[in-house]
């Protein structure tokens, strides 16, 4: 399992070139990514996830996805916490870019390529538990953490996400058993072969504009990167580890847990005038290592769950 993931975070990290080379060339503009993140984030994933959820009806697909909702509800209670222990509040430090960094992951630019090359379709399915979570975490307590405003605006405003929208369609469409019509799925389905592709080009972009000697010297980066990609995931890989679920659950809600942080921290902290540099530079290192660590981390969890399993049973 750990090889096929680092087989194919290097293809990921092949097309992030491209992305990089694209926005040195001049072919792709900053603001052009802007554009092209938000027809990811707005279209492409939500058909994606919809398409997942285009699949015939059986109890044990619902079971899973159960299942995928409350192991990512408990794995955010642990990345929260963890994230609120190990980062504390000093002088000198943003601690909501820190903090936000450590606890969100890429977890839909990442995590859907990973789940649908390794489960395909259902792979995809079960990990829109996880992104419904994040998506209602994010919107709340992501924008709380990084404002500092209690906004119910904000609570409400996630419901009306393409995501999530995406997300409770497919619900209904699964549960009774409605399938699109054949040329309608197979327009989705030509939308959804973007993701891969043009997720990896948006984040070469974006790494594209960082520095990276100076990035190098920077500690608050390795701090919140050590955190984000090696002590909440080993975290997580002791609760999935743990967890009498079934093995795909698992595999699932850790790699969408071990991603690397959320471009949605850069974004944010633009828009509320927080150390959006630090927030950019924590994604580029981040994104750079997770090719090694997320890997790690499955590998780690298989090993934990060799020697765990006999006592859950």
């Amino acid at each position: 399992m750990s090889e096929t993931i680092l087989r194919q975070t290097l293809i990921m990290l092949l097309i992030m070139a491209v992305g990089v080379l694209c926005a040195k060339v001049g072919l792709i503009r900053q603001e052009t990514n802007k554009d092209l993140s938000k027809l990811v984030l707005q279209v492409v994933n939500p058909a994606t996830i919809f398409m997942s959820y285009q699949t015939n009806y059986r109890p044990e697909l619902a079971r899973e996805l159960v299942h995928s909702f409350v192991l990512s509800a408990a794995a955010f209670a642990l990345l929260i916490a963890g994230a609120y222990l190990i980062i504390r509040k000093k002088p000198g430090r943003d601690l909501g870019v820190e903090r936000f960094s450590a606890i969100y992951s890429n977890c839909g630019f990442m995590g859907i390529p990973l789940a649908d090359a390794l489960f395909g379709a259902e792979g995809v399915f079960c990990l829109t538990a996880f992104i419904t979570v994040f998506n209602i975490v994010v919107w709340t307590h992501g924008v709380i953490l990084i404002s500092g405003e209690r906004s119910l605006k904000q609570a409400v405003k996630v419901l009306w996400s393409p995501t999530v929208i995406s997300i409770l369609l497919g619900i209904v469409c699964f549960f009774a058993k409605i399938r699109l019509p054949e040329v309608s799925l197979a327009a989705i389905g030509f939308i959804k072969e973007l993701n891969t592709p043009l997720a990896m080009i948006v984040s070469g972009v974006t790494i594209a504009s960082t520095d990276l000697r100076a990035l190098v010297k920077k500690l608050p980066v390795w701090r919140t990167c050590a955190v984000r990609l090696i002590i909440l995931p080993a975290v997580i890989s002791l609760l999935v580890s743990l967890t009498p679920v079934e093995e795909k659950v698992r595999v699932i809600v850790l790699l969408a847990s071990a991603a690397p942080p959320a471009a949605m921290c850069t974004l944010m902290s633009i828009r509320y005038g927080r150390d959006s540099l630090l927030a950019s530079e924590i994604f580029t290192c981040g994104t750079i290592l997770s090719v090694i660590t997320m890997p790690a981390a499955v590998r780690f969890t298989e090993f934990l769950t060799k020697i765990l399993s006999p006592l859950c049973e």
